[in-house]
């Protein structure tokens, strides 16, 4: 008994006189915000800030680091997590199909495949799975904007035809402008010695830009315009589709590569644009396609993969003589204007349709039918009837003229959007230096 006293003792003695080892502390992943029944963590906005970090790398840029750049990062943040709520709240959801078409064409512009490019991604440590939920969350935020901006935009036929007359004049020019922008917000019903405040704030920037500063890192730091996280760039436009706040500050002949522009007053504050180059005007021969085609819609019943061999099915059909396209688009086809005709749309400008058909259109020879090919609206199966050459069409200038004022539009009524959402929504930003005014 004594024995095992003298081996126990100095045990338990050890064990109680030890140092305690301590498991290496991490820090906690705090709550930021809540938006509605959400929350945005500190690893949200980390991440965030490593994406945008490692895109201005591969451009060769240095991004700013400071606590302005944790704000518009929280901003962005609670802008797509509300985007995002409403997509989910009317059904909106990105097709798998839709999906791998956007990897596969992200890939392709950095010269990888998927397998590459996911092996690079587990290379460096990060999560593949992470980016393509980013790729499917962008393509959701870019749809629901169009879903519900696009009926807010009204545009009447008086205003198509004076723009028609406009083009017609102008010789259909297609000078473009590259730009950068900077948006200080200010309220006409603010406090004058916040708008003084402001002012001195944009004059303060014009000058910086004019001497040299870079203005896509001050864009990042100050702007709160809707490219700022971008540097506030625009990338190429011309006159008539820049935004209306500011398109009258472009000219075609005396606006140059270098120009400054600016303060600009508008409804929504005051803007700064730096015109970082400039591309000269040329005549634009317009290749119209007549073309018809078969549209099968994917749902909960039938899968891409079913509504894609249906598709191949009436193709080889059609090549082996046993049925007419017309005959199956007339029974099968899901667009109903062309269905009654055959599957027939008659001449466009491919222009008009979304880029997957409007590319498939262009690459397909005349006669060939193509094979099974999936846009936005469904499973398409392409005939391209003819093609032809020629100065734009009256019609053809008349769908430019709608595109133009939308396109012009289109910004001014996001923000409008965007601000009506945030007033409605449950808000709540937990440290109080990201605290960002109202938008």
């Amino acid at each position: 008994m004594k024995l095992i006293k003298h081996i126990l003792l100095p045990l338990v003695c050890a064990t109680l006189i030890a140092p305690p080892v301590l498991a290496q502390s991490k820090p906690l992943d705090k709550i930021e915000a809540v938006v509605n029944q959400e929350v945005i963590l500190t690893s949200d906005i980390t991440r965030m800030h490593e994406e945008i970090k490692n895109r201005y790398q591969e451009s060769g840029k240095t991004l700013p680091e400071d606590d302005s750049l944790q704000k518009q990062l929280l901003d962005k943040l609670i802008g797509d997590r509300l985007q995002l709520q409403i997509a989910q709240q009317i059904g909106l959801r990105i097709d798998d199909a839709q999906l791998n078409q956007a990897l596969q064409q992200i890939v392709a512009d950095k010269g990888m495949t998927l397998q590459q490019y996911q092996a690079q991604l587990e290379k460096e440590g990060k999560s593949y799975n992470a980016f393509v939920d980013s790729i499917r969350d962008e393509l959701t935020i870019n749809e629901i904007r169009q879903v519900q901006v696009r009926r807010r935009i009204n545009i009447s036929d008086q205003e198509v035809e004076q723009m028609v007359k406009r083009l017609n004049e102008e010789g259909h020019q297609t000078t473009q402008f590259k730009f950068a922008h900077i948006l200080l917000k200010v309220n006409s019903d603010s406090p004058i010695a916040e708008q003084q405040a402001i002012d001195k704030q944009a004059n303060d920037l014009l000058t910086k830009i004019k001497q040299g500063e870079e203005i896509s890192a001050l864009a990042i730091k100050y702007s709160q315009g809707p490219r700022s996280l971008e540097g506030g760039d625009w990338g190429w436009r011309t006159i008539d589709e820049i935004p209306s706040l500011i398109a009258d500050s472009f000219d075609d002949v005396n606006t140059k590569k270098g120009d400054v522009i600016g303060p600009i007053r508008s409804s929504v504050g005051l803007h700064i644009i730096k015109i970082l180059d400039k591309k000269g005007s040329q005549n634009v021969i317009t290749v119209e396609v007549n073309a018809r085609h078969i549209l099968i819609k994917s749902n909960i019943i039938l899968s891409d993969q079913k509504a894609q061999k249906m598709l191949k099915d009436y193709r080889q059909a059609i090549v082996d003589g046993t049925q007419t396209f017309a005959e199956l688009a007339n029974a099968h086809s899901q667009d109903p204007g062309s269905a009654v005709k055959g599957g027939n749309l008659g001449w466009a400008d491919p222009n008009m349709y979304v880029p997957e058909f409007r590319d498939m259109a262009l690459s397909l020879p005349v006669g060939e039918i193509s094979q099974p090919f999936h846009t936005m609206h469904g499973w398409h199966l392409l005939q391209v009837m003819d093609k032809r050459e020629s100065d734009t069409t009256a019609q053809a200038t008349k769908q430019k003229a709608f595109a133009i004022l939308f396109k012009q539009r289109f910004p001014a009524e996001v923000y409008a959007w965007m601000n009506e959402i945030r007033q409605e929504a449950y808000i709540k930003i937990n440290n109080p230096n990201y605290i960002m005014q109202a938008q």
